[in-house]
């Protein structure tokens, strides 16, 4: 029988620039596994859709650069990811992150933002993925993965490090919103992204793709 997510012609329609489009994409390699979720526009997004999609880049940044005792519950932390949402009236109904094997599986036991995870402690993948979704309208979700790593404090704290270097749109990006320090994170980001990716696409002399990432990761 035919798969609910096979195309057919009762049920596929053309794609226009005028919508939102979320890409949950990934892939196993030998050194590791990938679980990254970008949502573009390539046309003129609605006021409440920048603003929805800044929130929850927000919401990512503010969990992505938290800083955070050890043995601390995925779970108690969980509500950094929500907080920019919340603070106009919107939320989403999944999960905030979920463990990321190395080279396993995608979706991990017992490591995530769950009351039932275990506590967060160095060498862990988990993903940092909040969203918002509107029935019918458009769906948005950030997803990155991140390390947890030991944080530089006087005290043996942790934070994370994220190793997914993909750029956000900056098309539906509302720059109003952000913090100075949610700023400062994007650029560090991308300088990161440029640092690590740039070399790579120019080694393999994908000259277009490299112009893109410059383009992409402007300050």
């Amino acid at each position: 029988p035919r798969s609910p997510r096979s195309p057919s012609n009762g049920s596929s329609r053309k794609l226009s620039v005028d919508e939102m489009y979320l890409s949950d994409t990934g892939g196993q390699y030998l050194d590791g596994t990938t679980d990254i979720t970008r949502t573009v526009h390539w046309g003129v997004p609605t006021p409440l859709q920048k603003e929805a999609y800044t929130r929850v880049l927000m919401g990512n940044i503010d969990l992505s650069r938290l800083v955070f005792p050890p043995n601390t519950a995925g779970g108690t932390v969980e509500s950094f990811a929500r907080r920019a949402l919340w603070d106009v009236g919107l939320n989403y109904g999944h999960g905030t992150g979920h463990g990321i094997g190395n080279f396993l599986s995608v979706h991990e036991w017992p490591v995530g933002f769950q009351s039932n995870n275990v506590p967060l402690a160095a060498g862990m993948f988990t993903s940092i993925e909040p969203g918002y979704y509107r029935d019918g309208e458009f769906g948005i979700r950030i997803e990155d993965v991140a390390l947890v790593v030991e944080a530089q404090t006087k005290k043996p704290f942790l934070t994370f490090e994220v190793v997914s270097l993909v750029p956000y749109d900056r098309n539906l990006i509302d720059l109003s919103l952000l913090s100075q320090d949610q700023i400062r994170y994007l650029n560090a980001y991308y300088d990161t992204i440029r640092a690590h990716v740039g070399p790579e696409l120019q080694r393999q002399r994908l000259e277009e793709e490299y112009r893109w990432l410059q383009q992409h990761t402007e300050p």
